[in-house]
């Protein structure tokens, strides 16, 4: 389990039983990331899982806006650390609010822009299917084997809805308790995608129920936008340079 706060994590540990290690990783910090990175052996299947949603204007540790540096470079970087010790995939969560994103490559830090919390988020989750999609190309130009795939929840009700600081961590309250399907269901898109054998590389999987919401996961399309070629290779090319990371295949 690579978690922040190790505390929780072995409290959730220790009801697991046996051979469940916790271990400390801050995906808005690359020194965290690296730190985790140089301790791992070989791994079957990495998830990305990490995120924020529609914070304050923030930034990590290393200065990055604190929704792309979370959610997206600080994946792409632990991506490129792990990658050679990978043998099967790479699963990356995403959302919904991916179809309401642009990915600014010379803007990914909202520097120039008037920043925009829900804005900041659907970029983010845009980036995941960008590099999702980049990756899984690169991986195949390897000839490796391993492969590249996405995953979003629907509407599940977790503690990522609460931290907008605003009047909206009511509201999302109100829709967590009434609409929203459980964080056990939500959890389910990102296992199906981990774990189904026979899964093509880029491979996006969601909720089957209306709009994507909820339900049992199936494969699912996301927007025209998240296949831009020419974007996910810029996009990569810029998250090499920011983090100063790159693959290893």
């Amino acid at each position: 389990m690579a978690c922040r706060d190790v505390t929780k994590g072995a409290r959730v540990a220790s009801s697991l039983g046996a051979g469940v290690e916790v271990r400390a990783i801050d995906l808005g910090d690359l020194r965290s990331v690296r730190a985790f990175a140089a301790d791992m052996g070989e791994i079957d299947v990495l998830v990305n899982n990490a995120g924020v949603m529609a914070t304050p204007r923030g930034q990590t540790a290393d200065g990055f806006e604190l929704q792309i540096g979370t959610n997206h470079l600080g994946h792409f970087a632990l991506t490129c650390l792990l990658m050679e010790r990978i043998s099967d995939r790479v699963v990356t969560m995403s959302s919904q609010a991916h179809r309401m994103g642009h990915v600014d490559v010379d803007d990914l830090n909202w520097e120039r822009r008037r920043y925009q919390r829900w804005g900041a988020y659907a970029q983010s989750k845009l980036a995941n299917l960008l590099f999702t999609y980049e990756l899984g190309r690169r991986l195949a130009a390897s000839a490796s084997g391993r492969r590249a795939m996405a995953a979003h929840p629907g509407y599940a009700a977790t503690n990522l809805q609460a931290h907008t600081d605003s009047f909206q961590d009511q509201m999302m309250k109100v829709g967590n308790q009434f609409v929203a399907q459980s964080a056990q269901m939500g959890a389910l898109p990102a296992l199906y995608a981990a774990t189904v054998p026979d899964m093509a590389t880029g491979t996006y999987v969601g909720p089957s129920g209306r709009f994507e919401l909820r339900g049992y996961p199936r494969v699912v399309q996301s927007s025209r936008r998240s296949h831009d070629e020419a974007m996910a290779r810029a996009l990569w090319d810029r998250s090499e340079e920011l983090t100063a990371t790159s693959l290893a295949t």
